[in-house]
């Protein structure tokens, strides 16, 4: 039922941002308003914080130390970043890129995490400078730790880890699925003597003091991704035997919670994959380790917005076809795996009022040219016409955050919103629009006669 009523608030503070978006000339139905806006709900944003944060929490004793990092890569904007300090979360980063991005935010190092298969020397001695905790991918790393470390001053080593693969399986997107027999993340467990080796090297290394694994992502079942992280509360109990002490004191048990992009509900929840951990992992929740958790698309894919004018419709073949501004460059895994990433499609008068009428099968086409440019191939709408606007919900995280630039087209502008009690909304610009300057300056402009 909280999960229904959550939903129906979503729902409606979209319908404003849509209506409001329009009003306040940030999209419209013909020029010049923009052809191409994304919003971010930020109230959403800060629910889903909370009820991670929660969800954890009330399943802990009281002062277990709890690091919810979330991952950048899924949502690599400043403002956004910033919100999600404000509501207690630090941030996983997965390249200098995403670290940089992380400090821009104010995000203290002692709350951040760098995951990465092929860091360089030049990026772990940085991220041990500034006291970011570390998760080594590798053997070899694990080697340029050890004279990284060596040449530390005593006690300004952070915290520094070991990511295992569980070999645990795939789940329905092999493309996305981490703990597979073959997977190019972490040690592979299971392989002949892996377990034996990283025992040793625990031993060998007093200075590591954390195990991780990343066993989730979209597609993963909750049992499959539990089943990750028993493997890994296993193996850290295995370490510590062998050590005689706690010398693992942390468990980085990733992120990687599905997403349902069928409908406005939120589900899976949090709550329910807390639930399924305790059930598969009750030692996880008995303060014996600190915890730590990476999730970015369950944290933000709800809450985001694009929001694109049809700026022509025609019929070939006898099928309708909306030709849009929203295409691969702010949803490029729908347009190449459509079977995968699937989106909802929810269309607006020129408005910004929800449209209604008889629904008839069209393409919704994007700006790209080339033909798999397409959000969704004969889908039942209601007619659309030039200057409607067409919505793309649960675009938060992977989608509009994290452009392509095929066609060199423009980053669009992305809004946070915020609902007032009277109804109205107030807009903040959390990343403006790509000027054609922009694109020319990112294309070696200044450069122009350089290959002469």
């Amino acid at each position: 039922m909280a999960a229904d009523m959550h939903a129906q608030g979503a729902a409606e503070r979209r319908d404003l941002a849509v209506r409001a978006a329009v009003e306040q000339g940030l999209v419209g139905g013909s020029d010049p308003a923009p052809p191409l806006v994304c919003l971010l709900d930020t109230a959403g944003i800060r629910e889903s914080a909370t009820a991670l944060t929660h969800a954890f929490a009330g399943a802990l004793p009281a002062g277990t130390p709890v690091l919810h990092a979330f991952a950048v890569k899924a949502a690599p904007l400043v403002p956004v970043l910033r919100l999600l300090a404000d509501a207690g979360l630090g941030c996983e980063a997965a390249s200098p890129g995403e670290l940089a991005l992380a400090r821009a935010a104010g995000v203290p190092a002692e709350r951040t995490v760098l995951d990465s298969p092929a860091k360089t020397t030049a990026e772990l001695r940085e991220a041990l400078a500034l006291g970011v905790a570390v998760n080594a991918d590798n053997r070899q790393e694990l080697e340029r730790l050890d004279a990284l470390v060596a040449a530390r001053p005593a006690g300004t080593v952070p915290p520094i880890g070991v990511r295992i693969n569980p070999q645990t399986g795939a789940g329905a997107i092999d493309a996305l699925s981490t703990a597979t027999a073959t997977s190019k993340f972490g040690i592979a467990l299971r392989d002949p003597g892996a377990r034996e080796w990283l025992v040793r090297a625990f031993l060998d290394r007093p200075w590591l003091t954390r195990l991780h694994t990343h066993s989730g992502s979209q597609g993963v079942p909750l049992p499959l991704i539990a089943q990750g992280v028993r493997e890994l509360h296993a193996l850290a109990e295995e370490i510590n035997a062998a050590a005689g002490r706690r010398q693992v004191d942390t468990l980085d048990i990733g992120g990687g919670l599905p997403v349902n992009f069928a409908s406005d509900a939120h589900t899976p929840t949090f709550a329910e994959y807390v639930t399924v951990l305790r059930e598969a992992v009750p030692a996880l929740f008995d303060g014996s380790y600190g915890l730590v958790t990476e999730f970015g698309r369950a944290l933000l894919a709800k809450h985001g917005l694009a929001l694109a004018r049809v700026e022509y419709t025609k019929t070939t073949g006898a099928r309708a076809i909306a030709l849009t501004h929203a295409g691969v460059q702010l949803a490029t895994r729908t347009v190449y795996a459509p079977a995968a990433w699937p989106v909802r499609i929810l269309p607006y008068d020129a408005k910004g009022a929800p449209k209604t009428g008889r629904a008839v099968a069209q393409d919704v086409a994007g700006p790209a040219c080339f033909a798999g440019d397409l959000l969704a191939a004969a889908r039942e709408l209601p007619e659309l016409a030039p200057g409607d606007l067409v919505a793309v919900p649960d675009t938060g995280a992977y989608f509009f955050t994290a452009h392509y630039g095929y066609n060199s087209l423009p980053r669009p502008a992305v809004h946070g919103f915020a609902v007032r009690p009277s109804g109205g909304v107030r807009f903040a610009l959390a990343r403006p629009a790509q000027s054609p300057a922009d694109i020319v300056a990112e294309a070696g402009g200044d450069h122009r006669d350089a290959l002469l």
